[in-house]
């Protein structure tokens, strides 16, 4: 039987570069060679932007197209993949841009299609999906540009705000926290609002809730299943960047520490989010478990596949090694193939 051509594609332009390269290496070491030709893509060279080299730690596994002309040649060329893993976070990987190029191709891919990718990444349309499908999700307001900013601070200062401190502070469209500020006290929310602004025009400032961080992934297209939950708890308090990343400065305990019918709960809403959006392959659904509830704060349609990640851990946990979990993903992709599923109504 011939191998697969698949194409990982990885690293990127956005803020998540760093993260993306080192879920693409996870999955190339993955990859088994008896089915899979593998072939690692430096995104970050199409569209003629200066390319960042090739692609570290990919030997044995294909050449690395890390320049522009290799990384056009491997999708455009005459020997294109049969099927593209994508493993880049956040702009141009996760909000349906590469989504939209590689259905131009006609080269299937893994994880969901171009209108849930685009969906999810953008929080607030994201969240208004949400809370149309009846998904909890904590109350927010939506801050766009410095002008509406200052409008917003000005009600805050009058005591009129929708939503006041505390609250969490974010960019609409980024993720691994890049960007996010807790903001405890009105005093701190200027800088809180500068910070996010520095990362696109859309603010997104939602309700503060103390609660257990979990987290749910979701493995299936049409009739997805739950895997196990994973509880999240960062030694500084604050799930960020450095927290993410950093191996051992988070315990992650699988599965999380919830009585059977929290568990319960927090696996239906994973499922229910990742179907209100159209999802399908692979999402993690962020959850906080707090007094009045189970809240959903966001669905990820690339979850990270690093050695510190989410995903790998609860899969592992439901008994599913990563080099499977891979070829579910392979697998998903190809069975997806001939439509996407769209939101629920």
């Amino acid at each position: 039987m011939a191998k697969l051509r698949v194409a990982v594609l990885m690293g990127g332009r956005s803020a998540e570069r760093e993260v993306s390269l080192s879920t693409g290496r996870q999955v190339l070491a993955a990859l088994d060679p008896a089915k899979y030709e593998a072939l690692p893509i430096d995104t970050a060279s199409l569209g003629g932007s200066e390319s960042h080299g090739a692609v570290a730690g990919s030997s044995g596994h294909g050449r690395a197209a890390g320049t522009a002309e290799s990384a056009a040649t491997a999708l455009f060329g005459s020997r294109r993949p049969d099927l593209a893993v994508i493993c880049l976070h956040g702009q141009y990987g996760e909000d349906g841009t590469i989504q939209g190029l590689l259905e131009l191709l006609d080269i299937p891919y893994t994880g969901s299609g171009v209108l849930a990718s685009a969906l999810a990444m953008n929080k607030v349309m994201a969240k208004k999906m949400l809370r149309a499908e009846g998904v909890p999700t904590p109350a927010w307001i939506t801050v766009r540009g410095r002008a509406e900013a200052d409008r917003y601070l000005a009600e805050l200062e009058a005591g009129t705000a929708a939503v006041t401190a505390p609250a969490v502070v974010k960019p609409s469209e980024q993720g691994s926290t890049i960007g996010i500020t807790i903001v405890q006290e009105a005093a701190g929310m200027a800088a809180a609002l500068e910070t996010a602004l520095a990362f696109g025009d859309e603010v997104l400032v939602e309700r503060f809730i103390d609660g257990m961080e979990i987290t749910g992934p979701v493995i299936g297209n049409s009739h997805p299943e739950s895997l196990p939950l994973v509880e999240i708890v960062p030694s500084s308090g604050f799930y960020d960047y450095e927290m993410k990343y950093t191996a051992g400065a988070t315990e992650e305990i699988v599965p999380a520490r919830l009585t059977d019918e929290q568990t319960r709960r927090a696996q239906e809403l994973a499922v229910q989010s990742h179907l209100a959006l159209g999802c399908r392959g692979c999402t993690r659904t962020d959850m906080l478990v707090a007094a009045d509830g189970i809240w959903v704060l966001e669905v990820n349609t690339v979850p990270g596949m690093t050695p510190t990640s989410l995903v790998p851990r609860s899969a592992e946990a439901a008994g599913i090694a990563f080099p499977q979990l891979v070829d579910r993903l392979i697998e998903l992709a190809l069975e997806a193939r001939t439509h996407e599923p769209t939101p629920v109504h």
